[in-house]
C-alpha cells in the first residue's frame, strides 16, 4: 500500500499513523508530554527596624563595635534609601508605612492596609479616636490584599516575629485591614482560624506567631482587654497550634512542620533587651531561629516577617541607649537568619532578604566629637559627651556647659537650664537624651531610611525608591503574580 502525500504529512509532523486508507480509521497518538521540572521553592524574609533612622543605625554601630567596626545589616551587598512619607503626612507613622512595603499602596496614617481613601476612625466615624474592638464604618475605604495573604493563597508558608505586641501596627499590617490601628481586639480575631472576625485571607492560619500582647488575646474577666469575653489563646489550641507562653515552652514547640505554633511572651510589650529576663522570653534573634526552622520543615518556601519593635518605643522615651541595643538586638537576627538560610539555601538562590526600617526618627549626632570606640563599663562612648576632637576636652555650649554627642529635636527632656553632666549619669540606663522642643513624647522623624538586600532578585533594590516600590521588588523576585 502507497502512502498518500497526506499521510507523509503527518509523519514528518511526528504524528504516529496506524493506518491509511478509505477502509481505515486514521488514528493520530500525540508525542508524550515533556516532563516538568518542579520550580525550586523561593523564600522571603522581611526585617523591619521600627523608627530605625539612619542616625539609629550609625549610633548603634559605634555602640556596639565602634567607629571602624560593621554591623550585620552594613554588610548587606545591595542597598537603597527609602522614601517613607504617607498618604497623608510627610512624616509617617508605622501604621501606613508597613503596609505600603506589604501592600504597595500609600494610605493615610493610622490606617492598615486599606485603600488610600480609608479615613483613620471607629466604628462611629470618629478620626483618630478608635477603641480596641473598631471596625470600619461602611463605605470607609476597602482592604487591600497584603504580600503575605497572596503568599498564603500561592501555597507557601507563613510567619510573623515581632518583640512588640503581635497586634501592632507593624505585624498587623500584615495579616489584617483595619481603619484604626488601635482596635487592637479586632485585629487580634483576624489572626485565630475559625472565628469571628477571622481573616479568612489566610486560609488555615498563619503558620508561626511569635511576639507580644497577650491581653488582646484574653478576656477581661481572666485579666486581658476584650469585651467579648472569647479567650483567643484556647480558640488558638482548638485550631491545633502549638502555644507558648514563656521560654521554657518556647523551647519546647515543635519545628518539624507538624503543627502551626504562636507564642505570646507577655501581656503587652516584649521587653527591652537590655531589661529582658532570658529564663522568661526568647530573644527576637532565638525567634527568628525557630520561625525558620519551622517555616523551612514545610517544604513549599515562606515569607518571614520579622519586627525590632521596641527600637521604636525606646525612642519615643529619648532613652538611646535601649534604643540603640533593641537595634543591635535586631542585628543579631538578621546575623542569625543569615547564618541559616545560608545552610538551607548556599548562596541564597532562592531567598531574597530584605533589612530596612518604616520611618525615622528625631534622634541627631551634635557637635565635632572625637572618635569614642564602642561603649563599655566606665566608657559611654556614643552615648557620652561631646569631647573636642583636638585636645579631647569637654565641648560646650554658648554658656560654658558641657553637651551629650546624641540628642533629640523633640521629647520629654527639655532642660529649663542646663549643666554639668557626668559619666556615672550618662551610664545609667535610665537616662533620657536632652530634646530641643519640649513634648510629652518624641515624634517620628520625615527623613528617609536605610533598606539592604541580599539573595535572590537583591539586585533590583539599588538608588532612591519609596515603600510602595519594595513590595513590587520582592513580588518580583519570587515570581509572585
Amino acid at each position: 500500500m502507497k502512502l498518500t502525500r497526506t499521510c507523509l504529512a503527518l509523519a514528518s509532523a511526528a504524528l504516529v499513523l496506524s493506518a491509511c486508507g478509505s477502509d481505515n480509521h486514521n488514528t493520530v497518538a500525540e508525542t508524550p508530554p515533556t516532563p516538568v521540572t518542579p520550580q525550586p521553592k523561593k523564600n522571603v524574609i522581611f526585617f523591619l527596624g521600627d523608627g530605625m533612622g539612619i542616625t539609629t543605625m550609625t549610633a548603634a554601630r559605634i555602640y556596639a563595635v565602634g567607629e571602624d567596626g560593621e554591623l550585620t545589616m552594613d554588610k548587606l551587598p545591595e542597598t537603597a534609601f527609602v522614601h517613607t512619607y504617607s498618604n497623608d503626612g510627610q512624616v509617617t507613622d508605622s501604621a501606613p508605612s508597613m503596609a505600603a512595603y506589604m501592600t504597595g499602596v500609600k494610605m493615610n496614617n493610622e490606617v492598615i492596609s486599606m485603600t488610600p481613601e480609608t479615613k483613620a476612625s471607629d466604628s462611629a466615624g470618629k478620626p483618630y479616636h478608635a477603641s480596641f474592638d473598631s471596625t470600619c464604618p461602611t463605605g470607609n475605604g476597602a482592604a487591600v490584599e497584603t504580600i503575605l495573604e497572596q503568599m498564603k493563597a500561592a501555597g507557601y508558608a507563613t510567619g510573623v516575629v515581632s518583640t512588640a505586641r503581635i497586634t501592632h501596627a507593624t505585624p498587623a499590617a500584615t495579616y489584617s485591614h483595619v481603619c484604626h490601628r488601635d482596635a487592637e481586639n479586632t485585629i487580634a480575631a483576624a489572626l485565630v482560624p475559625g472565628g469571628a472576625g477571622y481573616n479568612a485571607k489566610l486560609g488555615d492560619g498563619v503558620d508561626v506567631i511569635l511576639g507580644g500582647g497577650s491581653s488582646y488575646f484574653t478576656p477581661k474577666e481572666s485579666g486581658g482587654l476584650r469585651n467579648d469575653k472569647r479567650d483567643l489563646v484556647a480558640e488558638f489550641k482548638t485550631a491545633k497550634y502549638g502555644y507558648a507562653s514563656n521560654k521554657a515552652e518556647f523551647d519546647a514547640l515543635p519545628v518539624d512542620g507538624s503543627t502551626k505554633i504562636a507564642g505570646l511572651f507577655t501581656k503587652s510589650h516584649m521587653a527591652y533587651d537590655l531589661d529582658r529576663d532570658s529564663s522568661k522570653e526568647p530573644s527576637l534573634a532565638e525567634m527568628t531561629a525557630k520561625a525558620i526552622d519551622a517555616l523551612a520543615a514545610r517544604k513549599k518556601g515562606f515569607f518571614l516577617m520579622v519586627e525590632g519593635g521596641r527600637i521604636d518605643h525606646a525612642l519615643h522615651a529619648t532613652n538611646a541607649r535601649r534604643a540603640l541595643q533593641d537595634t543591635v538586638a535586631f542585628d543579631d537576627a538578621i546575623k542569625t537568619a543569615l547564618t541559616k538560610m545560608a545552610v538551607l539555601d548556599p548562596e541564597l538562590k532562592n531567598t531574597l532578604i530584605v533589612v530596612t526600617a518604616d520611618h525615622d526618627h528625631t534622634l541627631q549626632m551634635n557637635g565635632y566629637a572625637q572618635r569614642t570606640g564602642k561603649t563599655q563599663a566606665g566608657k559611654p562612648g556614643v552615648l557620652g559627651l561631646v569631647k573636642n576632637y583636638v585636645n579631647g576636652q569637654p565641648s560646650t555650649d554658648v554658656d560654658g556647659n558641657p553637651y551629650t554627642i546624641l540628642g533629640f529635636g523633640n521629647g520629654p527632656r527639655r532642660l529649663a537650664t542646663r549643666g554639668p553632666i557626668g559619666d556615672t549619669e550618662l551610664e545609667n540606663v535610665e537616662f533620657l537624651q536632652e530634646a530641643v522642643v519640649p513634648l510629652a513624647s518624641e515624634t517620628h522623624g520625615g527623613g528617609d531610611v536605610f533598606l539592604g538586600a541580599q539573595g535572590l532578585g537583591a539586585e533590583n533594590f539599588s538608588g532612591v525608591m519609596t515603600n510602595t516600590d519594595v513590595y513590587g521588588l520582592m513580588k518580583k523576585a519570587i515570581g509572585l503574580q
